[in-house]
């Protein structure tokens, strides 16, 4: 499994809501759209700027299909509601454990 880590930072604490709706009504169906997509985590903090999202892929290929192909149209829904460029990280090791039981590397 493979995670895309995406670091955004919104214009205002007024747009974050707008930026949360955003990322659930049109980011996450296209997400979900893609051959390989298992998965998305968004973080954020009451107060902050800062957002994370975190999509879970399982192949390199897969990740690396949305960065070319679909990535770019993101980009553009989300660039009245950010500031600059998002950073991005790809991890090739992922480590899930939601259940509480043993953790394993996919």
């Amino acid at each position: 499994m493979y995670a895309r880590n995406a670091h955004f930072r919104v214009k205002s604490l007024d747009m974050a809501g707008a930026f949360a709706r955003t990322l659930e009504y049109e980011i996450l169906p296209l997400l979900q759209k893609q051959e390989g997509f298992k998965g998305e985590i968004t973080l954020a903090n009451p107060g902050s700027l800062e957002r994370i999202s975190i999509s879970l892929w399982e192949s390199k290929s897969h990740a690396e299909a949305y960065d070319a192909n679909v990535y770019p149209q993101v980009l553009k829904v989300l660039s009245p509601l950010i500031e600059g460029t998002p950073k991005i990280r790809i991890f090739q090791s992922v480590v899930l454990n939601l259940d509480q039981g043993p953790a394993a590397e996919r």
